[in-house]
């Protein structure tokens, strides 16, 4: 039988919250300590489905690490660019910020890998990093000749040189090169052939690997990266994950549509995260915002207007604007937004299906959704899709006046284990 949580109609979200850790920063950073020379001790790592998956990972790896769940702290301890088996095979569960970069890294082995995950994972592309890693002198291959996991990879170092790569689906392909390059045996360059979506993403990779010592060269246009190899990533010591700010993203929409006043303590202007900028999207729509280095405040008016908006720089928090589009006076478009189709989920058929169940009026095209919203919001039994972001952002359906029943919340572990009821201790 499905699990339900009904939502009662929420008056108003007001307060603050300390967020988890950041999903794509925690992964990224298990990565680079277990590449880098040294011990590195993380703290406020995010105790969620994907992570767990990395960490299940470094585990299989024999790669050496302390970990004490309960504080949110791991110590790993590197290998300098060595992966200490020759043979693995690793279930990653639907944890693309797992499945990606460790597909490049264990090019750096000796051995034979398979990398391995959910129905869904077996639907997501990998094709396009497979035909990178293979032009850099990698043997990897999707072993059913789908272009999506399983991935086989018969490792031998990674010889390195020059590479085209599509940036048009995934940053995520272009982030996990990035990470594994340093180990090439020669320098590395990586032209985009197309265009890169989510540059944030890879800006944020770029800033770890150099907390970590390695200095990528960027050309301006974000269509050319250039690695010196073979050098080793050096480990800062201690790191301190930031929170995630995609998951504020709820919290500070919830409050716009209600005129309440939020606080998200843990990622700001000093943010690595792009998903941070969700808060100039609420300011377009008419709250108010306060910015400081470490957090963020939001006081809703209550009367938000809809907005026309590129959101291919942070698609995860795109879910949340579709779901506050249902409050705003007009209409609402989110455009540039094709990568939705490839995440956890078909997320653009997926959310324009639930937001119609709410009596909204929906334009789907191929990359966008435009949302008229509804005279009066219709209660509704709200399919999460097994994803995460499905059932988070439409827990803002409740703002309305009518109770909203999401199936399947414990989808939420993914990221945010305790989401519902952080939201609940937020509400009156």
């Amino acid at each position: 039988m499905t699990e339900r949580l009904r939502l009662d109609p929420i008056r108003r979200i007001s307060g603050s919250i300390t967020l988890p850790g950041s999903k794509s920063l925690s992964n990224r950073v298990l990565l680079l300590a277990m590449l880098s020379e040294g011990e590195t001790f993380i703290e406020n790592l995010l105790d969620s489905d994907d992570v767990r998956r990395m960490i299940d990972a470094l585990a299989k790896l024999k790669i050496p690490y302390e970990e004490n769940r309960p504080n949110k702290k791991i110590r790993v301890k590197g290998e300098g660019g060595r992966i200490p088996v020759d043979k693995a095979e690793l279930f990653l569960g639907n944890a693309g910020t797992a499945i990606r970069p460790l597909t490049a890294a264990l090019t750096l082995g000796h051995g034979q890998f398979v990398l391995d995950g959910i129905k869904r994972m077996r639907e997501r592309p990998i094709q396009d990093l497979l035909d990178s890693l293979n032009q850099l002198g990698a043997q990897v291959r999707s072993i059913n000749n789908t272009g999506c996991p399983p991935v086989e990879i018969i490792a031998n170092g990674l010889p390195g040189g020059i590479t085209e790569l599509s940036g048009a689906i995934s940053s995520q392909y272009l982030s996990a090169i990035l990470l594994t390059s340093p180990y090439a045996q020669t320098p590395v360059e990586i032209r985009i052939k197309d265009h890169l979506v989510s540059i944030p993403y890879v800006e944020m990779t770029i800033k770890l690997m150099n907390r970590f010592g390695v200095k990528v060269d960027v050309s301006e246009d974000f269509k050319s990266f250039h690695i010196n190899a073979p050098q080793s990533y050096k480990s800062p010591g201690t790191y301190f994950v930031e929170g995630d700010a995609s998951s504020a993203s709820y919290f500070l929409a919830g409050a716009a549509i209600t005129g309440g006043t939020i606080t998200v303590i843990g990622c700001g202007t000093d943010s690595l995260q792009g998903d941070a900028r969700f808060a100039k999207i609420m300011e377009m729509m008419g709250a108010e915002v306060q910015w400081e280095p470490n957090q963020i405040t939001v006081r809703g008016s209550g009367n938000l207007r809809g907005i026309d908006v590129d959101m291919n720089e942070m698609p995860d928090a795109a879910m949340t604007l579709a779901v506050a589009a249902l409050f705003a006076e007009g209409t609402t478009a989110i455009r540039n937004i094709y990568n939705w189709r490839l995440k956890e989920t078909e997320r653009l058929q997926a959310v324009s299906s639930e937001l119609k169940k709410l009596g909204a009026t929906i334009e789907e095209g191929e990359d966008y959704i435009i949302i008229e919203p509804p005279k009066q919001l219709l209660p509704a039994e709200i399919a999460t899709y097994d994803d995460h972001r499905m059932a988070m952002a439409f827990s803002l359906a409740a703002c309305g006046a009518v109770p909203i029943t999401i199936l399947d919340p414990s989808c939420v572990s993914k990221t945010f284990p305790d989401y519902f009821d952080q939201l609940s201790k937020l509400t009156n």
